[in-house]
């Protein structure tokens, strides 16, 4: 395994003793597994940690002198969201050793795909009068780890964010976007993207809802797969090396694109439906519509 080399002293690993994250759960809290099944966008979630530092043994190690103020720091990353973001930061200015706790939530809105955990203990302040082989500037890493939980939920059929579309490029009064990014071998939680504009009540109180529903938010969902279905698949017809002899890796943008072909237009040729999608996009359109079964009891 490779290390990377940083260009100042750093402590031993043993000046920080971390324990495993836990997550809150109703009836107490139970370890971090490595994936939550069950998990979708509706599902906060809160997090606890001690960590344990030996301050002036951290100090001396990488040469700094007593009294420099230290921090240690939780980052989160979603890849399914493209998101992250700092978790908590604690300052640590005192001398020998000392816990700190981390307790800090995460909207399930922001998160989705592999959901990382980064902790470290870094230098706080810039230090003028620092030795040449000792850290000086702020935010310089002693000791750092990572843990990750794979949030596999099967309600959201793509990562999605809420966001105030007032703050972007898209217009104002729509209700969601679906952003495609990357090429058919990327990775489809890193190249997906349902963003739902917050301003829209009907839209995100649906969405809110989707694990039980009422009438109107069953229609507003139906709605919003039927779209983020239209644009998959006109993505897909519209990329020269999408057909059934391709051989996308598993998890890739490109394997997705197919198996949702394949679900909505079993038993057909991918060379017919876009020739049939080229030679009448309003017709396609109803296929589509037909396809996914919109506002039925389906959807």
């Amino acid at each position: 395994m490779s290390r990377r080399v940083l260009p100042y002293r750093v402590p031993s690993e043993a000046v920080v003793s971390a324990d495993h994250w836990r997550l809150v759960v109703d009836d107490g809290e139970v370890p971090l597994p490595e994936a939550l099944p069950d998990w979708d966008y509706q599902m906060d979630l809160r997090l606890r940690r001690s960590v344990r530092v030996d301050l002036d043994r951290a100090r001396r190690e990488s040469g700094l002198p007593t009294g420099a103020a230290l921090m240690v720091s939780a980052v989160w990353t979603a890849t399914g969201s493209n998101l992250s973001g700092p978790a908590q930061h604690i300052r640590l200015a005192e001398a020998g050793t000392t816990t700190v706790e981390f307790d800090f939530g995460l909207r399930g809105a922001d998160l989705g795909g592999l959901l990382l955990l980064d902790t470290a203990l870094l230098l706080s302040q810039r230090r003028s009068d620092a030795r040449p082989s000792s850290p000086r500037r702020a935010g310089s890493v002693l000791w750092s780890d990572r843990e990750a939980v794979r949030l596999q939920g099967d309600a959201p059929q793509f990562p999605m964010a809420v966001i105030d579309f007032a703050r972007t490029s898209f217009p104002d009064d729509a209700a969601w976007h679906l952003h495609i990014s990357g090429g058919l071998e990327s990775a489809t939680m890193g190249s997906l993207l349902l963003l739902v504009n917050e301003r829209n009540k009907t839209t995100t109180d649906a969405f809110q809802r989707a694990a039980r529903p009422n009438p109107v938010d069953r229609i507003v969902l139906s709605a919003v797969y039927a779209d983020a279905a239209r644009i998959m698949v006109e993505h897909a017809l519209s990329q020269e090396d999408f057909g059934e002899d391709a051989d996308f890796p598993e998890g890739s943008l490109g394997a997705t694109l197919l198996s949702l072909v394949d679900q909505l237009f079993p038993g057909q040729s991918i060379t017919d439906i876009r020739l049939r999608q080229r030679q009448s996009a309003a017709l396609f359109a109803s296929d589509l519509q037909a396809a996914v079964k919109i506002f039925g009891e389906s959807s």
